[in-house]
């Protein structure tokens, strides 16, 4: 079992930045693939960015690769989404995912998840 608990979320203007934390706790946590996916009210739920158990590759979806950047620090079981040029659409419940194995974008594929944390972009 791996528990996910992000944080940094909050309000912005257009053009600021904001940085999430994943802490993660439990077995192997340090061994999983881990993503960040955002659901927007009214929309599905879309892939961010993935990161694999070392770091060592990465994956965005093609919207936000040049704006934001994941990485991850096992020491502190913990994963970081870095958010710069942020726009109104950027608006949205960021979640932090977990799974075994391999980088997935399906948020079907991933077997933890945390609760959330709201990140508000104003224009």
């Amino acid at each position: 079992q791996v528990q996910l608990v992000e944080s940094g979320g909050g309000l912005v203007q257009a053009g600021g930045s904001l940085r999430l934390s994943c802490a993660a706790s439990g077995r192997s946590s340090s061994s999983y693939s881990m993503a960040w996916f955002r659901q927007a009210p009214g929309k599905e739920r879309e892939f961010v960015a993935g990161i694999n158990w070392n770091g060592g590759s990465t994956n965005y979806a093609d919207s936000m690769k040049d704006r934001f950047t994941i990485s991850r620090d096992n020491v502190k079981n913990t994963a970081y989404l870095q958010m710069n040029s942020l726009k109104p659409e950027d608006t949205a419940v960021y979640y932090c995912a977990a799974r075994p194995f391999h980088i997935m974008v399906v948020s079907g594929a991933y077997y933890y998840w945390g609760q959330g944390t709201q990140v508000t972009v104003s224009s």
